[in-house]
Formats: C-alpha cells, sequence, structure tokens
C-alpha cells in the first residue's frame, strides 16, 4: 500500500512550508538541493522537517495539507509540537481577529 505524507519544513527565515508527498527523504533533499528558483524554499534553505503525518489515501493527504496551509502558525506550532488538544482554542481565537 503506498504512504502519503503531509510534511512541514522550517525554513532558514523562520517560516513554514506544508506540503504533501509519497517519498518524504527525497523531498526533504529536493528542497535542501534547491532545484527549483520559482520554489518557496529555494531562497529560504536550508530547511528541516518538523512535522509529519501519514495518510494511505492520496485526497485524504491533499485535503489535509490544504487545511494545514489554511492555518496560523499558532496552529501550525500546536500540531508540530503534538499538542492537538490546543487546535479548537486556536480556531476561537482567531475567528475573533
Amino acid at each position: 500500500m503506498k504512504r502519503y505524507y503531509v510534511y512541514i519544513i522550517k525554513c532558514s527565515d523562520n517560516s513554514y512550508y506544508t506540503g504533501v508527498t509519497n517519498d518524504l527523504e527525497s523531498r526533504i533533499n529536493e528542497h535542501n538541493d534547491g532545484l527549483n528558483p520559482d520554489s518557496y524554499t529555494y531562497k529560504r534553505r536550508p530547511v528541516k522537517l518538523v512535522f509529519h503525518y501519514e495518510f494511505n489515501d492520496i485526497n485524504q493527504a491533499i485535503d489535509f495539507e490544504k487545511q494545514v496551509k489554511g492555518w496560523s502558525r499558532k496552529k501550525k506550532e500546536a500540531i508540530i509540537n503534538d499538542k492537538w488538544d490546543l487546535l479548537p482554542e486556536l480556531s476561537k481565537n482567531r475567528m475573533k481577529d
């Protein structure tokens, strides 16, 4: 069974990039190798993997990636730090902004 990963990398400028792949190690290496000068991470190397979540279904992985890309930095840091329980409260706080 094929596996898919939603991942978050921390860039050298302390920003986060979220992506999806079926080969996590190769994808992180591609980010660090700087193969695409037009990519977000090209000028923000080196990058470091700080989170990944595994899926068996590509559609679920893509849906989760899209969801995470729309999240605040605080929500991303909550899952990076394995504090999933903070997500509902962080969602409420964001709605007040």
